[in-house]
């Protein structure tokens, strides 16, 4: 039996929003379905050179009502970064929170607008603790 990845997907409620912040974490948009029948778009976003790892962005045009709201068997997305550091710094300028800051050099965590947690990890191994990260408390839930 093979198994191949596909992609991760996740619903959105308001699709510009949500397409900036993933752009702001660097995946490039890579294909959109508009399905007029059935009232919806479907946007792929995947890192530069890894269209094999996409995240598709559902939103539903007439919103979500009446779907479940129970999101506790999701986890998290994962991107490793080269400089995790940088990437927060990016962010947070952007008007990103960083709810777990990378104290340890290592990881983050932050979350889109749609509240789905994204874990950021440094390549290659810890950065040396840096402020003003090391001193930072967790904010909300990640």
């Amino acid at each position: 039996m093979a198994l191949r990845y596909l992609h991760t997907m996740v619903r959105v409620l308001d699709l510009e929003s949500s397409l900036a912040f993933y752009k702001l974490l660097g995946l490039e948009e890579t294909r959109r379905i508009e399905n007029e029948q059935g009232r919806f778009t479907l946007v792929f976003l995947a890192p530069p050179g890894q269209p094999e790892c996409p995240v598709e962005l559902t939103y539903n045009w007439d919103g979500d009502e009446g779907l479940p709201s129970d999101s506790r068997h999701f986890g998290h997305l994962a991107y490793e970064v080269d400089d995790i550091y940088a990437t927060c710094a990016h962010l947070e300028a952007n008007g990103v929170a960083i709810n777990r800051p990378p104290r340890d050099g290592r990881m983050a965590f932050v979350r889109s607008p749609d509240n789905v947690s994204i874990e950021l990890l440094q390549k290659d191994g810890a950065l040396a603790p840096a402020e003003p990260w090391t001193s930072r408390p967790n904010i909300g839930h990640w």
